[in-house]
């Protein structure tokens, strides 16, 4: 008797957000570096030219609490991209 063995990959969410403000490499390093820091979030990119901004959770955000790490790397959050 064979036994099958079942590798289930994790679920994420993936959210593109726009923020207001962005405006060079530094200022994505910001953004980036408050967001990574919500729980369960494992990878931000952020993007000046475009303002948009793409997180990758191991589940949904609480929008509130992304916009409160935008505001506190001196941003503004425009809502989803």
């Amino acid at each position: 008797m064979t036994a099958e063995t079942k590798t289930e990959l994790p679920q994420t969410t993936t959210t593109v957000y726009q923020v207001k403000g962005m405006t060079c490499g530094h200022c994505e390093g910001a953004v980036s570096s408050e967001i990574a820091e919500l729980a369960g979030v494992t990878s931000v990119k952020a993007v000046a030219s475009t303002g948009q901004v793409t997180v990758v959770s191991e589940a949904p955000l609480d929008d509130d609490a992304v916009a409160a790490a935008v505001d506190e790397a001196g941003y503004e959050l425009d809502g989803l991209a």
